[in-house]
């Protein structure tokens, strides 16, 4: 076969480019990434060869292997794992063939310093060699097949694949290093980069110099070692292996768990939020391994999708090397392990959560909205959930907790109130919220689209009820008012004239409508809509809408504020004069604004134009 060119995918150009032009200062990291990489290379091939054991003809020893030549130039990262064939060298150096592409490219900011960490995030840090190299090729034979390949690129925009003569198993790369990055032909230097960030890879990697080959990483897996031989800036180098990340974790818990169930966990909660955290497919990322060799990246049962955010090493004493991932679905070991690794990932929580130095609330605004998955998904558990969660509200600007919630309930409140919304700043706005703030009572301000499914599963913290302030059966009434606050009956329309107005907007107003009622939670504005006792809230059928799976929208209670001029007005005018053409309008318009207030469109925006225009003429010339 003659050698191919190809061009770069353009999500690759781009990220091609960043790195190439990147003024990262911490250049070192690229050599952790290849190094990473091939190991993840062997792994994959040490767990294959269980069940094909031809695949490891060529050698059972794995070892990656850096070989500088100051005379060429040249820095050499060589593994004999699995390797590549020719379309997955197209596919895994050409391409971004994964799901969350889009978001990644949405999240490139031009910072040089921000979008090549997020390179590692993406499992793409291969082109971290780009930010020391004019020129790199891969040679590579995948296990198992007899033809090898070339592949080629100076990072301009294309590649050339050809056939590879004799090439050994595993993935050669050869980086043609620019000039001014000779440091990394030297071998003190090289030593100091694999110590520093690789010693915790539990492959050997060695190094060249002249006819002497040596190891310079403890090459034992580091999950393995006692806790106190480890020092914080290992575990935290491993996370960076283990997780493709730039930054430090959040929490790390490294324990060994003996007994029935004999298994080794070391794991992370990240500080930052990973870019995928809300990809469709919710896969989880800790690894598993089984006796120390890898099995699965992607182990479904390993953790419940709620810890999804979690990254580590699981590794298993008990469960067959040759395990599926079919026997993995239904592995009674391994439900033994999740409900362990889920108990101590909920405990570490907990525990940050009441130190007041463990940054809480900078976990709870990445993983938040991830985590209350679990109050629905894990029946279980949900209550112990519910004690980690914390919502905005309108006490504070801060965070609150269920608790101090209830604590702080109003004489005669007998629920827990809730509104949701998809913008934190508009909810606070929101006129639903009036009358509950002129009795002082709390309402949570819910604002991530989980909200609409927990809370309706739920129903209950502490005996107390979960109940929508969008929903008509809020019942102020119960709750006492503040001192010098009493109801102000007297400022209402007359009950007679206020009955006949309603009858008037139910008649003008028609099916668009479920029911018009007199509202006690509008203190200043003159409407609002609500859903009936038991309906979908109006934002989950908005959210429904927006990924075409609603059934239609539903007519809505139309509230009104019996003490609002407007409405005092048009009760007067209706009682003088009866329902007229301009009743029907006025009807309309109340309607479209209280559509608008919701952060919906009028339902017809020509008439809704038309009738504004023709009530401002009439106010205007009289």
């Amino acid at each position: 076969m003659a050698e191919e060119k190809r061009q770069f995918q353009a999500e690759v150009g781009k990220l091609l480019d960043i790195v190439v032009h990147s003024l990262y200062s911490n250049k070192e990291i690229f050599l952790r990434e290849l190094i990473s990489n091939a190991s993840d290379s062997c792994d994959r091939l040490r767990y294959a060869a269980v069940t094909e054991p031809d695949l490891l003809e060529g050698g059972t020893e794995f070892r990656i292997r850096l070989i500088p030549d100051a005379e060429a130039g040249t820095l050499t990262i060589a593994d004999n794992g699995l390797g590549m064939s020719h379309d997955e060298l197209i596919a895994n150096l050409g391409t971004i063939a994964k799901s969350g592409t889009s978001e990644f490219l949405s999240r490139l900011t031009g910072d040089a310093k921000k979008d090549v960490s997020l390179i590692g995030q993406f499992g793409v840090g291969f082109y971290s060699a780009f930010m020391v190299a004019g020129e790199v090729t891969v040679i590579s034979r995948k296990a198992g097949e007899a033809k090898g390949w070339r592949w080629t690129s100076d990072g301009k925009g294309e590649f050339t694949i050809a056939p590879a003569e004799d090439a050994p198993r595993g993935a050669t790369l050869i980086l043609k290093l620019r000039e001014g990055e000779t440091e990394f032909l030297d071998a003190f230097r090289l030593k100091s980069i694999v110590k520093r960030y690789s010693d915790h890879i539990a492959i050997p990697v060695t190094l060249k110099e002249s006819e002497t080959e040596e190891t310079i990483n403890s090459a034992n897996a580091l999950w393995t070692r006692s806790k106190s031989e480890i020092t914080p800036e290992q575990y935290k180098e491993f996370y960076h292996h283990v997780a493709h990340a730039f930054d430090e974790p959040w929490s790390t818990l490294h324990y060994k768990a003996e007994g029935a169930i004999e298994y080794t966990g070391l794991l992370f909660i990240p500080s930052s939020k990973p870019f995928d955290i809300f990809s469709p497919d919710r896969k989880q990322h800790v690894k598993l391994y089984v006796k120390r060799v890898f099995i699965t990246d992607d182990c479904e049962g390993l953790l419940p999708p709620y810890l999804r955010f979690v990254r580590g090493v699981v590794d298993s004493q008990d469960l067959p090397l040759n395990v599926s991932r079919e026997m993995l679905q239904h592995n009674p070991v391994l439900a033994k392990i999740r409900t362990g690794l889920v108990k101590r990932i909920l405990a570490e929580i907990k525990k940050k959560s009441e130190d007041p130095e463990g940054k809480f609330e900078e976990f709870w605004e990445s993983f938040g909205p991830v985590l209350k998955e679990g109050i629905y998904e894990d029946f279980e558990r949900k209550t112990e959930i519910l004690e980690l969660c914390r919502f905005r509200s309108t006490h504070s600007d801060g965070l609150t907790t269920l608790a101090d919630y209830v604590a702080r309930m109003k004489e005669g409140q007998e629920a827990i109130y809730t509104i949701t919304g998809d913008d934190l700043a508009q909810l606070k706005k929101s006129p639903q919220l009036e009358g509950f703030a002129a009795k002082g009572v709390e309402v949570l301000l819910l604002t991530d689209p989980i909200d609409e499914f927990w809370v309706s599963a739920v129903n209950k913290y502490a005996e107390k009820d979960f109940r929508s302030v969008a929903a008509a059966g809020a019942d102020l009434g119960k709750i006492k008012a503040a001192e010098g606050d009493a109801d102000k009956k007297e400022d209402e329309a007359p009950a007679d004239e206020l009955t006949t107005l309603i009858e008037a907007l139910k008649l003008a107003l028609g099916e668009r409508i479920k029911d018009v009622r007199a509202s006690e939670r509008l203190t200043e504005s003159a409407v609002c809509l609500v859903a009936a006792e038991g309906e979908m809230s109006m934002h989950l059928e908005k959210m429904l809408r927006a990924h075409n799976q609603s059934p239609g929208e539903r007519p809505r209670i139309l509230e009104i504020n019996p003490r609002h001029a407007l409405i005092k007005g048009l009760a007067v005018r209706v009682k003088a004069g009866g329902t007229d053409a301009g009743i029907e309008d006025a009807a309309s318009l109340l309607l479209d604004q209280a559509r608008i207030v919701e952060g919906e469109p009028p339902a017809d925006p020509v008439a809704f134009a038309r009738r504004m225009v023709a009530m401002m003429e009439k106010g205007l010339v009289g």
